[in-house]
């Protein structure tokens, strides 16, 4: 077995241009069956009462400490702006995720109610700007690079909120659970679920003209790491370039700032050796400062959904996706229907091309994309039963279909609905 002394050398080794290429290769796509499930819920902090007030920041810190003391079995971070992320551990079915998941929400939002605050599950927060209330080196960093753009990664790390699904990579093998075949049916079935889950259409409580803003923002901020990779290389050799050719968003450093040089990407890195060689563990890092709409982590990790309304929302973008992806009958109708979507989207990488465009913009009001998700959800709905889904799963599923799908709808247009005209009061 590797002590932790190895593992520390190794994380501090030097390395070269081949060596990251190698690593990245390494890590980010580990195949087999898949058999591992998880979900990373984000979540706004709202006032039980007055969900328009901006909750203080010493009300957030106080939220945070009382849930960190409580028995979770997934890990909790506190975001930017104050967002609270529950990522489950790898779980071998959807109902023990589910199960899992659930019993810590619960936990959380009983405390959280003890507060006078409750989780919103919005993909943007849509009545007022949260300012930033974690406060350290990284997210430094972060601001000050994303400020080189515009405002849109600003609000993302502050003020957006998303159900991230993540599934195994699949098999080394072609076939329909195969790497490769996964990795292609998630950009462009990923547009379908921005499509049907999109929840952000607001700004300051009116109208942006977007469905999904929050997907609009990664559209606007730096291609460099919020497009997906080439799709004329395999998977692997893409990633390995694209996080090579990516700047450098944060350099950690023992004493000052973490701000690298302007114009360094990893590749530069590499070969200069400059502003300090660069190690095994900086190249770790670097990839969690890569945003793209699926980002492999070994596993895939799918970014693209908005934040869903209800204490059970969350559940119905985790099923589907789970069922379209572990599913080999559903995997294979999923991949044939959103096939037919590759002419649409062009040869622009996702969030960019016009079929993403299309699902953040309009939702499922697009008769495309609705066409798409009819099938992905009949198809989804009718594997659920075969991957062990408990009965209330599938009647969030049913209620989400007879909701949105079927009425060409998607969670952002009740929150329009509400609007007629005038600035929106919950």
């Amino acid at each position: 077995m590797t002590d932790s002394k190895d593992l520390r050398e190794d994380r501090d080794r030097l390395v070269d241009a081949a060596d990251a290429d190698a690593y990245v290769r390494g890590i980010c796509f580990k195949t087999g069956p898949p058999r591992l499930l998880g979900v990373e819920l984000e979540w706004l902090v709202h006032d039980v009462r007055d969900p328009v007030r901006p909750v203080t920041p010493p009300r957030l810190a106080a939220a945070a400490d009382r849930l960190r003391a409580l028995p979770l079995k997934s890990l909790l971070t506190v975001e930017p702006g104050g967002q609270l992320e529950f990522s489950s551990q790898p779980a071998s079915s959807l109902a023990s995720c589910v199960t899992e998941v659930s019993a810590d929400l619960a936990l959380a939002r009983a405390e959280l109610s003890d507060l006078g605050l409750v989780l919103a599950g919005y993909g943007k927060a849509p009545w007022h700007e949260p300012p930033r209330v974690v406060h350290d080196p990284r997210y430094d960093a972060m601001e000050n690079y994303y400020g080189r753009w515009n405002d849109a990664g600003y609000t993302i790390m502050c003020r957006t909120a998303s159900v991230q699904v993540c599934v195994d990579a699949g098999y080394e093998e072609p076939g329909p659970l195969g790497y490769g075949r996964r990795w292609a049916l998630a950009h462009l079935l990923g547009a379908v679920l921005v499509a049907s889950f999109a929840n952000s259409p607001l700004h300051m409580g009116r109208p942006t003209g977007w469905r999904s803003t929050r997907q609009a923002c990664y559209g606007r901020t730096d291609p460099g790491r919020t497009l997906a990779p080439s799709d004329r290389l395999d998977p692997r050799s893409a990633y390995a370039a694209y996080a090579l050719e990516a700047p450098v968003m944060v350099l950690r450093s023992d004493e000052g700032p973490w701000d690298p040089p302007e114009g360094l990407n990893l590749s530069r890195w590499t070969r200069t050796r400059r502003p300090r060689p660069p190690t095994v563990d900086d190249v770790a890092y670097h990839l969690t400062t890569l945003f793209p709409p699926i980002r492999p982590r070994g596993h895939l990790e799918l970014r693209m959904i908005d934040a869903q309304p209800g204490e059970e929302g969350w559940l119905v973008p985790l099923a589907v996706t789970a069922a379209l992806f572990d599913d080999p009958v559903a995997t294979e109708t999923a991949y044939r229907t959103v096939k037919a979507l590759a002419d649409t989207a062009g040869t622009a990488p996702a969030p960019r091309n016009p079929l993403w465009r299309n699902a953040a913009r309009f939702g499922l009001a697009d008769p495309e994309l609705h066409a798409a998700a009819t099938v992905c959800f009949a198809a989804a709905r009718e594997a659920l039963p075969r991957l062990g889904a408990p009965p209330h799963v599938l009647d969030a599923v049913d209620a989400f279909r007879a909701r949105y799908v079927d009425r060409h709808r998607c969670p952002a247009d009740d929150l329009l609905d509400r609007m007629n005209g005038k600035e929106i009061r919950p």
